[in-house]
């Protein structure tokens, strides 16, 4: 202890860095001087499961407002199964965060569709990474100014409003990695992703919604996972992706996106049914190819097609899955 006593509260801040925040907490009983040693982390992870009833809420409103770190890197809140909790407290919390220039901020909390998010939320400068799950986005602002903002990251459990996430996106100029389970509301039958600086996209569209179509125009994209389960026939038109090199996709029907994707190394295709691309398509990048069927007898057709059409295949994977595998696949 007296090796570790001598080592300056710099280097002990850091090494409390690699310690989960609860444990970096519980070292403030060691002496005085490690009292507040933990309150200049610059990373900060609060799961409600640490504490029974409202014990994280009082520990963050005693702690966070008196927090010493003069930016916060990473705030995280996973909040389950803890009534005690507002979506007020979660909103006040996102404010102080703001205001301490927070770079990560992830949010796992069910609001009952609230809005939890302060109006300086909307124009912060210093966001990199925004995470949310079980978060609606809700009352979002027409200007919207998230200038650094880089990875965005929705996991909804209801319905988003369609204004509202075209409101975020449009304030989004950076944007590289995009990952949307989508839920849309009734007042979004159409909509349009346009991220010019986009590289990474996964897009999950929900199957128990009436959908006209989308338009996908990401022409710096270099992965893509798209997973359209509605059930509605509807229009899907997806743009020239010229530097795309990955792509997974489980679309019904999927002739419509190969235009898009001859560009790609490595293509999954989960097919339900048998269909073919059309003719006319050239995947001569294209090195590993994995198709995942319902049945032996699915895709046949396909798989033949995509032999003939890419000339430079190293490696195939062929899998043959039951229902419930296939919805994992």
């Amino acid at each position: 202890m007296d090796k570790i006593n001598g080592l300056s509260d710099d280097v002990l801040v850091k090494i409390l860095t690699f310690l989960p925040t609860n444990v970096a907490v519980s070292t403030c009983i060691l002496s005085k001087r490690w009292e507040c040693l933990w309150m200049w982390l610059p990373k900060l992870d609060f799961f409600s499961l640490w504490l029974k009833k409202n014990g994280l809420r009082d520990f963050i409103y005693k702690n966070l407002p008196l927090h010493r770190a003069h930016v916060i890197e990473r705030l995280s809140l996973h909040i389950y199964f803890n009534r005690e909790i507002e979506p007020e407290d979660i909103k006040r919390w996102i404010e102080i965060a703001v205001s301490r220039y927070v770079r990560e901020l992830e949010i796992d909390y069910s609001p009952k569709n609230e809005n939890i998010f302060p109006s300086n939320f909307f124009t912060c400068k210093s966001l990199v990474s925004l995470k949310l799950n079980r978060v609606t986005l809700k009352d979002v602002p027409s200007m919207v100014c998230l200038p650094s903002l880089k990875t965005l990251q929705l996991k909804p459990v209801a319905p988003i409003d369609g204004r509202c996430l075209q409101h975020i996106l449009s304030g989004c100029h950076v944007l590289e990695d995009l990952s949307v389970q989508l839920w849309l509301s009734n007042n979004m039958r159409v909509f349009t992703l346009t991220i010019p600086s986009l590289r990474s996209l996964s897009l999950f569209l929900h199957s128990n919604f009436s959908l006209d179509g989308y338009e996908i125009d990401t022409p710096c994209l270099e992965y893509l996972k798209l997973e359209d389960w509605t059930q509605r026939i509807h229009y899907s038109l997806i743009k020239n992706m010229p530097r795309l090199r990955e792509a997974y996709v489980d679309v019904r029907p999927f002739q419509e996106c190969f235009g898009s994707i001859t560009s790609v190394k490595r293509l999954t295709i989960c097919c339900r049914e048998d269909h073919v691309y059309g003719e006319g398509f050239v995947f001569d990048q294209l090195e590993h190819l994995e198709l995942c069927v319902r049945k032996k007898e699915v895709s046949s057709n396909l798989l033949r097609q995509f032999l003939k059409d890419s000339p430079n295949l190293r490696k195939l994977d062929f899998s043959v899955l039951k229902f419930r595998e296939f919805l994992g696949c």
